[in-house]
């Protein structure tokens, strides 16, 4: 069995590569830039007033010059205006172009004006206040956002600003989410006694949507000629197939057996980790063809999204471009006890204490089947393999799944 460090990099060794695509902006909300988005012009692209007020000559001001003709009024949105006479100056709006001629503002708070003149009443004025000067954020043609870029909110409002109407991203992978196993029904269905509705699928589909995959979701009975034909067929349409179920030691487990039969080449079977050891990973990689993945998940729900965050979720990000996300570590709340030599995903509520840590919690349960305690769980605590005894206090990497 391979550790979880090692099972890990394998996945990421064997990463989908997707082809780019050209889309609208409107349409680009979650996806992952595969060409930068540059400026078109200077950010800003003229010196900007900062405040509703007066623009003046700081020259004048410091010659001792307090009060000031106002010679007309400039808005945002209009043509630059020119500051003609020495000792004048003009009211600006927020937003607006500086005149020409003009270096500083004045905001009203710091004036008395009538509708001929302003009368400034502070002695401490700065040349150059209230000023966005030209090209202070950014240059023309400097990158805004480079590749691997998450197109979120503000990133979609600045590429607005430098009239991308278009950009390319990576095509998002097509994903088929299976469960396996006769206990299973449909989520309309009304179980017998020795059935459940089928639940993992649609936690792994709801998990994929933060990526914006929209992933199919499937039911396959534990029949080795069915499964052999529906597997054959989602591989033919399909980049990443992730079963749940039929992966681990059961007489009725036939999916890594069926997988290879279909040319999936099995990379790893099973991990030292609880839960989750079953975890099955393996590729088809054919000429001429693009790559096929798989990942088969163990069947109990608390294996499944485990094993969905620490290693599909992931694995998925770095298909699309982007970057690892920043490992979160946590201090435990009370001392924890796992003598087996295996890596122990604990399962833990994180909780933010007013000294600024992060605490985890650890939750009683009942092992991998209990699927109820995925309610009260945010996080999954990874205790390593080499050691039995974890005190309250120490600190150790977090996995959220909320």
């Amino acid at each position: 069995m391979l550790s979880v460090f090692d099972a890990f990099a394998l996945t990421q060794q064997h990463l989908l590569t997707l082809p780019n695509e050209t889309i609208p902006l409107t349409d680009a909300l979650g996806r992952v830039l595969r060409q930068p988005v540059r400026a078109d012009r200077d950010f800003p692209p003229f010196h900007r007033v900062a405040m509703d007020g007066i623009a003046i000559r700081f020259a004048d001001y410091a010659a001792g010059q307090r009060t000031f003709p106002i010679t007309g009024t400039q808005f945002a949105g209009q043509p630059q205006q020119t500051l003609t006479e020495a000792g004048t100056c003009l009211e600006v709006m927020t937003g607006a172009m500086l005149p020409v001629s003009t270096d500083t503002v004045v905001r009203y708070e710091d004036v008395q004006t009538t509708q001929k003149q302003a009368t400034i009443t502070v002695d401490d004025l700065a040349e150059g206040q209230h000023v966005h000067h030209q090209a202070t954020d950014r240059r023309a043609n400097d990158e805004l956002m480079p590749v691997g870029t998450q197109l979120g909110p503000a990133e979609i409002a600045v590429a607005v600003s430098v009239g991308q109407v278009h950009v390319s991203v990576g095509v998002l992978p097509r994903v088929a989410l299976i469960s396996t196993g006769d206990e299973l029904v449909g989520i309309a269905d009304t179980p017998l006694p020795y059935q459940i509705r089928q639940s993992n699928t649609f936690m792994l589909q709801a998990a994929l949507r933060s990526l914006g995959i929209a992933a199919t979701v499937h039911h396959i009975r534990d029949d080795k000629a069915l499964l052999r034909d529906r597997l054959a067929n989602l591989l033919e349409t399909n980049d990443i197939l992730i079963v749940s179920g039929g992966v681990s030691a059961g007489k009725a487990d036939f999916v890594p057996g069926i997988l290879m039969e279909l040319g999936v080449q099995q990379l790893f079977h099973k991990i030292d980790q609880r839960p989750g050891k079953p975890l099955w990973f393996g590729t088809r990689v054919a000429a001429g063809e693009p790559q096929r993945t798989v990942f088969g998940l163990p069947g109990n729900p608390v294996s499944t999204v485990l094993c969905g965050y620490r290693y599909v979720l992931p694995y998925l990000r770095a298909s699309l471009g982007l970057p690892p996300q920043p490992a979160q570590f946590a201090q435990l709340a009370a001392p924890v006890t796992f003598r087996p030599p295996l890596t122990y995903f604990l399962p833990v509520r994180l909780a933010s204490e007013p000294d600024g840590r992060t605490v985890a919690h650890p939750l009683p349960g009942s092992g991998s089947a209990d699927f109820a305690n995925l309610l009260d769980t945010n996080a999954f605590m990874e205790l390593p393999a080499s050691r039995s005894e974890f005190g309250a206090g120490e600190a150790f990497q977090v996995w959220p799944t909320r």
